[in-house]
């Protein structure tokens, strides 16, 4: 199982940067501005608070010069320490407000953080929803999972102390050095002269960082990726005995995000020392100047004093820098990785202008039909069908002939790439997509059940608004046609919990679970990709009767891989190199079509092969 690439990242068929990469990193994180606007007013409160205790904590040098050059060397020379009162109040409340300012501020920021969070994931988790098949084909389900919690929650930190202690940082660090310029002259200038190599180093950290930042991010999504598959897949890799080849597939891309981790941590120790060692030994350089100052009476012993105190605050800030940055732009590669799935378009969509349905009838025209993948050959071309409402087709060709992308169409999960799919003579396309799949349901060869109920899986489709005794009604019913009364065995019948993607039912049972989904929608038509590929002939013969019977009147689609299920079907559609060839009775196609007859054989040759083969298991 080698690494999934991730469609946004550099490789042999991907751009050859980033999404996003073009932008700055304020532009970037600009675009959250929409989802943060709402927490605005106690973000900024909170800012204001962090803000007001950084003041607080630079006022107090300042108090203590006053204290220095006035009362407290009056006092020592007089013995009279009353004046002392009042400016140890002053720090005393300075100090007070610092401690209630910082808890105000975790206050104020903590509940929008986790509003906006929220607001990002349902977001992403509802373009998800809308953006066709297409797309999930194409990524791997482990980057999206990995930008919708790891990347979110890493916003959400950034939010409520990185930008907050970004801006509060630069600005303690703006008014803290022109306090040292205007009060404390030559040694301010030093101090400020400083600042140049922490400015260099901070911008070549920045470059070199965004890039490593967000490679780990795409290798952690990767990653996941791969837990993801191998999860699912459990089953086979264990069947096949290629568990250690997994292992070895896992450690590898582990040992590479461990790399790059390294890589960033660092990077990170370099900027984390530079900006340790710069402001300290440009504070040993003032220390050796201040003394002079001081000793030749340039600067008085309460302005060296205050100097020194108002640099202990400033130097926090700069040696935070770092941590800051790296946060920062770590943020900004989960924006850009957010983005990019955020901002890909869907080409599926409802019209502005919709009609809406009266009562559908279910006659599906398939008219001069075209269909073809991104950057792949058509898989269907210039194909007609036509389903009247209330019959059943048969649809059958070899393998690889479009059966089942000509099923989804109907419901427009796939949209044509030509030509026109029509509901009651309206291009579904002119309708609105929840209105087709209202009347359209679909039960596949592979059978997906969430983690829930057996009862909320099974009405899924139903609308939830109605009675419950209808939605009952409807669940005994569409459990019946579908020969799935085992759930009366269940350990709480309907109300038993499957485990994830129902694998602690056998096959067979997932796929009467999935029929009866589709049959308790009571759609108008019903398009079966195969969905009884699992079951035996008998149980096969006893679900399609009870289909015909109880839901006479509904239009059905059959893609048929055996003769049984075509033998049933009112009439039979043959499909060859993505044109419907042929259409008739099973009996009509026999005595006059060759290639119907091959196809036939073919799937009683493909029958009788998964027959021996369980019979051999068992």
């Amino acid at each position: 199982m080698p690494p999934t690439t991730d469609p946004g990242r550099p490789g042999p068929t991907a751009p050859p940067a980033p999404v996003g990469s073009e932008l700055s990193t304020v532009a970037s994180l600009r675009r959250l501005l929409p989802f943060v606007r709402p927490a605005l007013p106690r973000l900024l409160g909170g800012m204001l608070a962090a803000l007001g205790a950084s003041l607080a904590a630079l006022a107090i040098p300042r108090v203590l010069q006053a204290l220095v050059e006035g009362p407290l060397a009056d006092g020592v020379a007089t013995g009279d320490h009353t004046a002392l009162v009042g400016p140890t109040l002053a720090v005393l409340a300075l100090g007070l407000a610092e401690a209630g300012l910082v808890l105000l501020r975790r206050n104020l920021v903590m509940y929008p953080g986790t509003r906006v969070e929220a607001a990002l994931r349902i977001a992403l988790f509802r373009h998800l929803q809308d953006l066709p098949a297409a797309f999930h084909d194409r990524w791997p389900g482990g980057q999206l999972l990995s930008r919708s919690m790891g990347d979110l929650g890493l916003l959400r930190r950034w939010l409520v102390f990185g930008l907050l202690q970004l801006v509060v940082s630069t600005i303690t660090i703006v008014v803290g050095v022109g306090f040292l310029v205007t009060t404390a002259g030559w040694l301010g200038l030093v101090y400020l002269a400083g600042a140049i190599p922490v400015t260099v180093i901070a911008f070549r950290f920045s470059r070199r960082y965004r890039v490593i930042a967000r490679l780990s991010q795409d290798q952690s999504g990767d990653l996941a990726n791969t837990v993801e598959e191998s999860v699912h897949g459990i089953r086979v890799l264990k069947a096949f005995g290629r568990h250690r080849e997994a292992l070895d597939s896992f450690t590898g891309q582990a040992e590479e995000l461990r790399r790059t981790e390294l890589r960033k941590a660092s990077n990170q120790a370099t900027v984390t020392t530079s900006l340790q060692l710069i402001p300290e030994a440009t504070l040993a350089a003032c220390l050796v100047l201040g003394v002079w100052l001081a000793s030749t009476g340039q600067i008085t012993v309460g302005a060296l004093a205050a100097f020194f105190l108002t640099a202990a605050v400033i130097n926090g800030p700069v040696v935070d820098l770092g941590q800051t940055l790296s946060m920062t732009l770590n943020a900004r590669s989960a924006v850009d990785r957010f983005f990019q799935v955020l901002d890909t378009p869907n080409p599926l969509t409802d019209p502005a202008d919709p009609v809406e349905p009266a009562d559908v009838e279910g006659h599906v025209t398939l008219r001069d039909v075209t269909f073809a993948h991104p950057d792949g050959p058509p898989v269907l071309q210039h194909l007609d069908l036509d389903l009247p409402a209330g019959t059943s087709t048969a649809l059958v060709g070899l393998t690889g002939s479009g059966k089942s992308t000509l099923a989804l169409l109907v419901p427009r999960i796939h949209d044509v790439t030509a030509g026109a799919v029509l509901l009651d003579g309206v291009d579904v396309r002119a309708m609105r997509r929840q209105d087709v799949r209202r009347a359209v349901a679909v039960a596949f060869e592979d059978p997906t059940l969430f983690s829930a109920s057996v009862r909320d899986n099974v009405l899924l489709g139903v609308d939830p608004d109605l009675p419950a005794d209808t939605r009952d009604r409807l669940l005994r019913e569409s459990l019946d046609i579908a020969q799935a009364q085992f759930v009366r065995d269940l350990p709480q019948g309907v109300d038993t919990l499957v485990g994830e993607e129902g694998h602690s039912l056998s096959g067979g049972q997932r796929q009467r679970l999935a029929l009866a989904r589709a049959i308790a929608a009571r759609p108008r038509v019903l398009v079966l990709d195969d969905p009884l590929s699992a079951l035996d002939v008998a149980t096969e013969e006893a679900v399609t009767e009870r289909l015909r019977r109880v839901l006479a009147g509904t239009t059905s689609l059959v893609i048929a891989h055996r003769s049984s299920t075509v033998a049933l079907a009112d009439r039979v559609a043959v499909l060859a190199d993505g044109r419907v060839t042929a259409v008739g009775t099973h009996r009509e196609l026999l005595a006059t079509d060759a290639h119907y007859r091959h196809v036939i054989a073919s799937l009683e040759d493909d029958w009788a092969h998964r027959e021996d083969t369980t019979e051999v298991r068992s």
